[in-house]
C-alpha cells in the first residue's frame, strides 16, 4: 500500500514536471505570436507581452501586400520539401542498406569516403563550380532540390538501423528467390518506417529552413523559395517604404519593422509544425535504434 501511494506520487511529480517543461516550450511561441500581432510603438517601448495592449495586424498586411509573391514562394518551398525530401531518403536508404550488407566488398572503404566528407569540404567557391558549370544547377528548381540529397550523417543513421535489423529475414527472402532490390523495398523499408520517419523529419526541416541555395544558385523571382522571400523582405524592407507603406497602412502608421520579424516567424513555422504530429510514434523509437544500434 505504501509503495503503491509512492508510486502515485512519484508519477505525480513526473506529470507535474513534464507539464511545466510543456508550458516553457509553449509559452516562447506564444511570445512570438503575440508580438507579431502588437502594435509596433508598443513593441518598441515595452517589450514582447503574452497579451498586447495595444493590437496591430499591419505586420500581416506588409507581408501579405504581395499576396503572389508570397503564394509563390510557399509553392516553391512545399514543393522542394517533398520532393526534396523523397528523392532524399531514397538516395540515403539505398546506399545504407548497400553499405550495412556485410557481402559488400568494399564496405568499410565507401564508409570512410562517405564520412571524409562530414569532416573535410572543398569550400564554397568549389562547391559553387560544380554545382553550376559541371552539374548545371543555375536558376532551376532543382538547384534547390539536388544539393541536399546526399547526406552522410542521415546515411549513417539508416545504416545503424538496417544493421539492427535481423539477417535472417534477408536470407528467408534470398532462398525463397528474392533478389536484393524485393528485399530492399518489400521487406527492409517497411520495417525501417522508424528511422525513416526521423530521418525525414529532419531532411524536411532541412528544405524547408533553407534560403542558401536560392541566393547561390537562383536569380530570378519565380524561383524564389519562401525563407529567402521573407528574410528579404525583414532585411530590406525595399517594398514597405515611401508610398507602398503608406497606401497599405496609411500615412499616419509607423513601418512595422520589428513586429514583421515575428509575423514572417508565425508564416514559416506554421506548416512545418503539422508535420510533426504524423510521425512522432516514430520519432524517438527511429532516432535511438539508428544511433546505438551497430
Amino acid at each position: 500500500m505504501i509503495q503503491s501511494q509512492n508510486e502515485k506520487a512519484l508519477n505525480g511529480f513526473f506529470l507535474a514536471a513534464l507539464l511545466l517543461f510543456s508550458i516553457f516550450c509553449v509559452v516562447p511561441y506564444m511570445l512570438v505570436l503575440a508580438g507579431s500581432l502588437t502594435y509596433e510603438g508598443e513593441l518598441i517601448k515595452s517589450g514582447l507581452r503574452l497579451i498586447p495592449t495595444t493590437w496591430s495586424t499591419d505586420a500581416y498586411k506588409l507581408l501579405f501586400s504581395d499576396f503572389g509573391r508570397v503564394i509563390t514562394g510557399y509553392r516553391n518551398t512545399v514543393f522542394v520539401t517533398i520532393v526534396g525530401t523523397a528523392i532524399s531518403l531514397f538516395v540515403n536508404s539505398m546506399l545504407a542498406y548497400t553499405l550495412s550488407k556485410r557481402c559488400c566488398k568494399y564496405r568499410n572503404a565507401l564508409s570512410f569516403y562517405c564520412y571524409f566528407t562530414m569532416l573535410f569540404s572543398g569550400g564554397i567557391v568549389p562547391w559553387y563550380i560544380v554545382c553550376v558549370r559541371y552539374l548545371g544547377l543555375r536558376n532551376s528548381i532543382w538547384a534547390l532540390i539536388l544539393p541536399y540529397v546526399a547526406n552522410a550523417w542521415y546515411m549513417f543513421l539508416l545504416r545503424n538501423y538496417f544493421k539492427s535489423l535481423p539477417e535472417e529475414i534477408s536470407e528467408s527472402a534470398t532462398i525463397d528467390g528474392a533478389n536484393e532490390l524485393r528485399i530492399f523495398f518489400t521487406i527492409i523499408l517497411p520495417l525501417s518506417l522508424p528511422s525513416l520517419a526521423s530521418v525525414g523529419l529532419f531532411v524536411a526541416l532541412t528544405y524547408w529552413n533553407d534560403w542558401w541555395l536560392g541566393i547561390m544558385l537562383t536569380e530570378e523571382a519565380r524561383l524564389m523559395p519562401l525563407q529567402l522571400l521573407l528574410r528579404s523582405i525583414v532585411s530590406n524592407l525595399q517594398f514597405m517604404t515611401g508610398e507602398n507603406a503608406s497606401r497599405i497602412l496609411g500615412a499616419t502608421t509607423r513601418l512595422p519593422s520589428e513586429s514583421i520579424k515575428y509575423a514572417a516567424t508565425i508564416i514559416t513555422i506554421g506548416p512545418i509544425m503539422l508535420l510533426y504530429p504524423f510521425i512522432q510514434k516514430y520519432f524517438v523509437k527511429g532516432l535511438m535504434v539508428g544511433a546505438i544500434k551497430g
